[in-house]
């Protein structure tokens, strides 16, 4: 242990302490008055007590701690050093055979000790406490007892923020108090209690998704309460993570961290080459950056849009100096620049993610570039992984592919097939498929277009009252991805745990009061059903079964049908030209993909 003035200042304040406490135990001993024989004997051997217990409070650790921020873990190790230390003094005292030495000493002395060290740690913490807690703003903690818990050991020591009141989902906790902070009231008066504690923030302590986040929000959103929330655990070691932050959709729809078999992961991604098509989109962009943390040698980052890559390259140069990044604008529909690129570097893994996704825009007037894209863009990537030997191809799929309504999800679901078809032919690679449905803040999802309608005044519109989705964060969607791209074994389709299924009527009221508005300022209007478009979708189609995986939220899709020629397949979407019929291009996809019922 390497001695300052401070740990030495605290040691000499211990080793005064004790000698304190071993002259105290012979005067309780003798009852207030030593005689002179025993003063002789104490004098003696205070020295040999006082050596005793320095080495015993060195030994265990005693003397690094730090008074400010002593607690139960601290005092637990003092009670070991001071039981040491009377352990030692009592050998050396009778090793010494002082003649008479009363042995109720060597019993009170420890325990005097023990009081008089641990009072003087607790009032510094308190002396402390009370010189960085004073101030801050005024803060109610949103949960119950326990959940409350866990944010005021956060805030302790806070200069920015102080707890003046608990509001807790449990009527029973009323009237309770944890830390000295009580609890004021339910969520129901929310409002109340925060204008009797003159607080206007609350931080919400509850888990994320919980019925009590969502009632805080309409509770703050009425009482005009800011509301807070803590990072999530995953989230703190980010420079910008630090303290309460402000409650996001994210938070109120409640996607717990995803567990990731870090070592199998990086045995399939560290030191390797990996190519991901539609790099610059919201999902490949986010799989690029996993990629890099997992330490992968190359990166081949593949986008139609030079834009995006642009981006992409900027961020990656700066955040992985030490991985090298390749970028490339170039379209998965061309094969044969698909191939250069490939052939050049050899990827162990390649991930695709390119695709056309937008419902409406795919249904009329794009049908064939859903087609090309989708379609022709994913059996040219996946035989371009098995061609250049790569030990894995995992596919990008949707929800929307289950029972398919429209162009967009035939396609996707065409492009399973297909990937499914190549898979026999090149045994070497594993080729894998993964369905998840909509993910928040991804480009063409409603969170950013609500957000835009919110900024401009509203109204938000809403397809249908009774329209819902599956939602998940764009890093939870990517880590499962890479999940699913280590455990999968060719040609299966594997889904998404997409927890249960959101309203989006219920999502634009809760981004509407995040924004600090209530729906009277501004009103959600409804558009009616877009073409293609379902009121709710699946993961799995009706003949379909799944299996469990080691994983708790991935499952396998298994189907049964027959696979389509994929030459033929190729051959079809280039002989009908740049403007084919939409009713022959849907009775043909129709064909090939029997469960597409066109509306």
């Amino acid at each position: 242990m390497r001695w300052s003035r401070r740990p030495l200042l605290a040691a000499g304040a211990d080793l005064a302490l004790v000698l304190l406490a071993w002259w105290l135990a012979f005067w309780l001993r003798f009852n207030l008055d030593v005689p002179d024989d025993f003063a002789q004997l104490a004098l003696r051997a205070s020295p040999w007590c006082a050596l005793a217990y320095a080495v015993a409070l060195q030994a265990t650790g005693v003397w690094r701690h730090v008074w400010s921020y002593t607690g139960l873990p601290e005092l637990r190790q003092l009670v070991l050093g001071i039981g040491v230390g009377a352990a030692a003094t009592a050998a050396v005292v009778l090793a010494l055979r002082l003649p008479f030495f009363p042995r109720s000493v060597l019993l009170l002395q420890p325990i005097l000790a023990l009081v008089l060290l641990g009072a003087v740690r607790a009032g510094w913490r308190t002396l402390a406490e009370r010189r960085l807690g004073g101030g801050g703003r005024r803060l109610l903690v949103v949960g119950s007892l326990q959940d409350a818990a866990d944010a005021l050991r956060a805030l302790k020591g806070s200069q920015q923020w102080l707890p003046v009141g608990i509001v807790s989902p449990l009527a029973s906790e009323v009237g309770r108090s944890i830390q000295n902070v009580p609890v004021l009231a339910t969520l129901d008066s929310l409002g109340k209690a925060s204008a009797s504690a003159d607080a206007q923030t609350a931080l919400v302590a509850s888990p994320p998704g919980s019925p009590e986040r969502r009632a805080a929000l309409l509770g703050a959103s009425d009482a005009g309460v800011t509301l807070l929330t803590m990072p999530r655990p995953d989230a703190w070691l980010k420079a910008d993570s630090a303290g309460p932050r402000k409650v996001e959709l994210e938070d109120l729809l409640g996607r717990a961290p995803v567990a990731l078999d870090i070592a199998g992961l990086a045995d399939l991604l560290s030191g390797q080459t990996v190519l991901v098509t539609g790099a610059g989109g919201s999902i490949g962009s986010e799989l690029c950056r996993q990629i890099a943390r997992f330490g992968a040698a190359k990166l081949v980052c593949v986008d139609v849009s030079e834009y995006a890559i642009y981006q992409l390259e900027q961020e990656l140069r700066a955040s992985h100096a030490q991985m090298q990044g390749v970028y490339y604008t170039a379209n998965v529909r061309e094969p044969q620049r698909l191939a250069a690129i490939a052939q050049l570097h050899r990827p162990a893994v390649v991930f695709h993610a390119a695709a056309y996704k937008h419902v409406p825009l795919m249904e009329q007037l794009n049908e064939v570039e859903a087609l090309r894209t989708n379609v022709a863009g994913t059996l040219h990537a996946a035989r371009v992984a098995g061609e250049c030997g790569a030990r894995r191809f995992v596919m990008i799929s949707t929800d929307k592919a289950v029972n398919p309504t429209n162009v967009m999800g035939a396609s996707k679901r065409l492009a399973e097939m297909l990937v499914q078809a190549v898979a026999s032919r090149y045994p070497q690679t594993r080729f894998v498929s993964v369905r998840f449905g909509n993910v928040l803040g991804s480009s063409g999802s409603v969170v950013p277009l609500f957000t835009a309608q919110i900024a401009r005044g509203g109204p938000v519109t809403v397809t249908h009252p009774d329209i819902v989705r599956f939602f998940m964060t764009i890093p939870e969607a990517a880590q499962l991805v890479l999940q699913a791209g280590l455990m999968g074994e060719s040609g299966q389709i594997f889904v998404l745990d997409m927890g249960e299924p959101v309203k989006i009527v219920d999502l634009a009221r809760m981004l509407i009061r995040l924004s600090g508005h209530t729906e009277q300022e501004i009103p959600i209007t409804f558009s009616g059903l877009r073409p293609g478009e379902k009121l709710y979708e699946e993961l799995l189609a009706d003949d379909e079964t799944t299996l469990p995986t080691p994983h708790p939220k991935l499952r396998i899709a298994r189907s049964g049908g027959s696979l389509p020629d994929a030459d033929a397949v190729v051959a079809w979407i280039e002989a009908a030209g740049p403007a084919p019929g939409p009713l022959a291009l849907r009775a043909w996809l129709q064909s090939q993909v029997p469960e597409y019922a066109p509306r």
